[in-house]
């Protein structure tokens, strides 16, 4: 062959490389690039949409558990938690008597809500999505995933955290702004146990958990809000298709991320998520979080049902429900 025939073959081959490259890094068609302007943000939009994941859709159930909902009106409960709150109710009216339950007015005035729901995900490192993050109305962040050092990448602005006793970041000021609103995921009795000897100062809960929570906690009661279990109940019925009644040694539960996802879909008009997804199961190396060193090999006996979410979400991504501010 002549040189010019090796060139040319030289230049097919470079320009497959690039076009393989570039297919591996975008893993798939979710990538929703940060646009230069605001996307618009219609009223309704995610509601509408979202009917279509949920079926009977309704956003007439309160995003946090209220007092008045267990103590002039004793609402029953079907399902004991994660789920509901059956057998949990004396506890639960403690809890709540010293905690609030409102949406803050900044919030509940806007005429159309923009959020997005940050992940934990690996796909946030160097994603320099900060300032991006920081213009949502609402940021919702996830466990104790830290913000300080990581700006650049995950943003500043914290308007809710969800959280669950094992998850709580042992100084909450340091990750979240001063009006951050931490909202408790029950997943057991022993979670409104904890959060009540905590604020009341009494003695400290040390058995009951996978990990020890944190003992000195130093939060506004003011901040806290018990996420409605609702929200829990539909993410495992509607998105992963999970039974409410499960054998002990077998139970599932949707992660904190999706449940987040299920909980913006009910309050918000625009839905945007950034840094979800799991590496594939074949790269053992990979990290699954954008701020430790720790791999898939973690989740192994979590409950969690990280390929079945991934379906969820790549569902809820090509109905327009939610856009992906990375790739997925």
């Amino acid at each position: 062959m002549c040189p010019a025939g090796w060139k040319l073959l030289a230049m097919l081959a470079l320009v497959l490389v690039v076009m393989v490259l570039y297919s591996i890094s975008r893993e798939d068609s979710f990538y929703f690039p940060i646009p230069e302007k605001k996307e618009p943000c219609l009223q309704g939009e995610a509601e509408r949409k979202a009917s279509k994941l949920f079926g009977n859709y309704s956003r007439d159930q309160p995003i946090f558990l209220q007092l008045k909902d267990y103590f002039w009106v004793k609402t029953p409960s079907a399902y004991e938690l994660p789920y509901g709150t059956k057998g949990s109710e004396d506890l639960l009216l403690r809890v709540l008597a010293i905690t609030s339950s409102s949406i803050p007015e900044n919030i509940q005035s806007l005429r159309c809500r923009r959020c997005v729901v940050v992940g934990n995900g690996h796909r946030l490192r160097n994603s320099s999505l900060g300032d991006a993050i920081n213009k949502y109305d609402v940021v919702i962040r996830l466990n104790n995933a830290p913000v300080a050092g990581y700006e650049g990448d995950v943003g500043s602005k914290t308007t809710m955290r969800l959280f669950y006793p094992e998850s709580a970041h042992f100084d909450p000021k340091v990750e979240n702004n001063p009006d951050t609103l931490l909202v408790l995921v029950a997943f057991k009795a022993m979670d409104f146990h904890w959060i009540e000897t905590i604020l009341s100062d009494k003695k400290r809960v040390r058995k009951g958990f996978w990990k020890q929570p944190p003992l000195i906690w130093d939060v506004n009661p003011k901040q806290i809000r018990i996420l409605n279990p609702f929200f829990m109940e539909i993410a495992a019925d509607k998105l992963l298709s999970l039974p409410m009644q499960q054998p002990q040694k077998i139970k599932q539960k949707p992660t904190t991320g999706l449940l987040a996802i299920t909980l913006a879909l009910h309050l918000c008009d625009l839905v945007h998520i950034a840094g979800f997804g799991y590496p594939d199961a074949y790269n053992k190396k990979q990290t699954i979080h954008y701020y430790e060193q720790i791999t898939l090999k973690s989740m192994v006996g979590s409950g969690h049902n990280v390929s079945q979410e991934a379906l969820a979400i790549k569902r809820m991504l090509e109905m327009g429900a939610v856009k992906n501010l990375t790739s997925f």
